[in-house]
């Protein structure tokens, strides 16, 4: 009876932190993209942060929370720290190098989030990013032998329709509803394209490392925050390094820009607990709520959405 009672309590939890995952990831998506897309279109006095230098800085946070995580797994033992961190990264250096390849992927997607959300309006951005969904079933086929039935195959067609959709250009639409967006849309599609394309190989390589190895997410998301942070300086140097020796490294951050820096590092832990009390299922299920409430947030509180003809027929007001 003992034993029934505790397995009981175990599958109680481990649902309770499977919803809870859920409610976060909903909450850092979505809060993300309209805080993201805020800071990068507000008018202030001063120069405008730069986002190379916030996805560095996401990228430390994230592995000084990782570094808390396997303290916290180890006890709290600052000798068993050390013992793991010695073991697992630096006596690893080829498991450790497998990440570089993700880890440069995913920097370049979080610039790429930056200029795309610098272009379009929050609704917008969200619906036509699901096209990494398309891009991870093709990485997954062709990396991972995956095997998708009919009707997977036919929910991706009928995805590539709606983002159509959502593109297509409205008779409708008035001239000065272009103007909603601070710059150039098409600059804006070009990044979240590439992105879908970056986020669909990343993630399906590193689900392929994960399952190949035995390694903790906690210490692979410190080995990919390492490679992001250095990639990341590099990117700081290369295009704002002008700008950063002129201005600094933290030019225009405030309350605002810091809320972002800490929710873009709190969505690679988040995903971690997905992949570890969640599934697919409700990952997707996470996405597409956060796109309803971004949408709608999007056109009532920050009003750079205007709904055209298109997408209240054929995508997001159709709830």
């Amino acid at each position: 009876m003992e034993g029934l009672s505790l397995a009981n309590e175990e599958k109680t939890m481990s649902s309770n932190l499977k919803y809870l995952s859920l409610g976060i990831l909903v909450f850092q998506t979505t809060s993300l993209v309209l805080t993201m897309r805020y800071s990068r279109t507000l008018k202030e006095e001063g120069p405008r942060y730069l986002s190379s230098t916030a996805v560095v800085v996401a990228e430390l946070l994230k592995i000084m929370a990782c570094i808390l995580l396997v303290y916290k797994d180890s006890k709290c033992s600052l000798r068993a720290l050390n013992r793991i961190l010695h073991d697992e990264i630096l006596n690893k250096p080829m498991e450790t190098l497998k990440l570089a390849i993700p880890s440069g992927i995913y920097t370049l997607q979080n610039n790429l989030l930056y200029v795309a959300l610098s272009n379009l309006d929050a609704a917008t951005y969200q619906v036509t990013y699901q096209l990494k969904i398309l891009t991870t079933a093709l990485f997954s086929v062709s990396m991972l032998s995956k095997k998708l039935g009919v009707y997977q195959w036919l929910s991706l067609v009928i995805l590539m329709t709606g983002v159509a959709f959502v593109q297509w250009p409205s008779d409708s639409q008035e001239p000065d509803s272009k103007e909603l967006s601070a710059g150039s849309q098409f600059v804006g599609l070009m990044a979240v394209l590439t992105a879908c394309f970056s986020s669909g190989f990343a993630g399906v390589y590193f689900e392929k490392i994960l399952k190949e190895t035995k390694q903790s997410v906690w210490i692979r998301n410190i080995q990919l925050g390492f490679f992001g942070s250095i990639f990341g300086l590099m990117g700081v140097y290369i295009y704002d390094g002008e700008l950063v020796s002129k201005n600094g490294f933290f030019q225009g951050y405030n309350q605002l820009t810091w809320i972002v820096v800490i929710l873009q590092a709190l969505g690679g832990l988040v995903i971690a607990a997905v992949i570890k009390y969640a599934d697919n299922i409700l990952k997707g299920f996470a996405t597409s709520l956060s796109i309803i409430l971004s949408t709608l947030i999007s056109y009532f509180w920050l009003q750079d959405f205007v709904p055209t003809r298109n997408i209240k027929s054929h995508g997001i007001f159709k709830v």
